[in-house]
């Protein structure tokens, strides 16, 4: 009879618990460390500032907010405007993205090329550049709102971007495009990979049918691309995610920029890292679990 400690069963188990042991080491001895060096500096570990009051004021105020409020109000707005940005990002991004992405596999020379220009040209260029371009070379360089440019619904001037009587600030609006322009390029080359995954023989069953180039790729062709597309695209909506933590470099009052202005007034470093990570920690983890529900819900099941 084989003894249970020269089972694989066994072995594999011994590994997992002694990975966890030294993880769990390692986390006790680096809080441990973190405590002892707080404590020489007299400084102790608390969250009872957020209750103080704040004193600054918020450009961009989704719900009610006075200088007079805590800490907790201002970043709770700070919580509110990057869950704007980020959500809205996810839309414009897939958006773009699935329309280059299928410009890149069309028949016509000038529109293939002109999404190629596109793909390679931004994904290959800093993030940060980009958003620097975006405000102040192109929002902040616009006519005054007395001459702004009016395409229809949507007006352009130095204060924003109107659309439909709401107004977008600046900061705002170069923050979203980066975003946008930047992650549609990764959306774009994901959505063609998967598009091409797809056996040439889907393609031509779908046109012996006589159906039209495009009732071809929307009911035939993406919804068998989704499942090759939607796994990569989950990693692309987890970075947008946290890069808009840059909207600091434009100015607009974010979750991590209203975080640094909290640090720098109360000194609470650790507290304040801990907010955020918690924070973007959660948002991605909620981006994950969605995508992961939606990927199972597109995958073949096998009987």
């Amino acid at each position: 009879m084989i003894r249970f400690w020269r089972t694989a069963r066994f072995w594999r188990f011994a590994g997992q618990a002694i990975a966890v042991i030294l993880i769990v080491s390692v986390l006790a001895f680096l809080g441990a460390n973190l405590d002892r060096n707080l404590r020489q500096l007299g400084i102790r570990v608390g969250f009872g500032f957020l209750r103080s009051q704040a004193g600054f004021t918020i450009g961009e105020t989704p719900v009610g907010y006075e200088p007079s409020d805590n800490y907790s109000q201002a970043l709770l707005i700070g919580l509110l405007n990057s869950l704007k940005v980020i959500i809205t990002g996810i839309i414009a991004a897939t958006i773009v993205g699935v329309t280059a992405g299928i410009a890149r596999l069309s028949n016509n020379w000038l529109v293939r090329h002109l999404a190629l220009v596109y793909v390679e040209g931004l994904r290959n260029t800093p993030l940060l550049l980009q958003l620097f371009f975006w405000y102040f070379a192109v929002f902040l360089s616009l006519p005054n709102p007395e001459n702004a440019i009016s395409l229809g619904f949507i007006n352009f001037s130095n204060r924003g971007v109107g659309l439909l009587g709401t107004q977008l600030s600046p900061e705002f609006s170069a923050l979203l495009a980066g975003l946008t322009l930047y992650t549609g390029t990764f959306i774009a080359e994901i959505v063609r990979g998967g598009i091409q995954s797809v056996p040439r023989g889907q393609w031509e069953a779908a046109r012996s049918l006589g159906l039209k180039p495009g009732l071809v790729m929307r009911l035939v062709i993406l919804p068998q691309a989704l499942r090759a597309i939607i796994p990569s695209l989950s990693n692309q909506y987890l970075n947008l995610a946290k890069n808009s933590s840059l909207a600091i470099a434009v100015g607009y009052p974010d979750l991590y920029a209203i975080s640094s202005t909290t640090f720098n007034q109360t000194g609470r470093a650790v507290e304040v890292m801990i907010l955020i990570c918690a924070t973007y920690l959660t948002i991605s983890l909620i981006i994950s679990l969605s995508m992961n529900l939606y990927n199972r819900s597109v995958q073949l099941v096998e009987r």
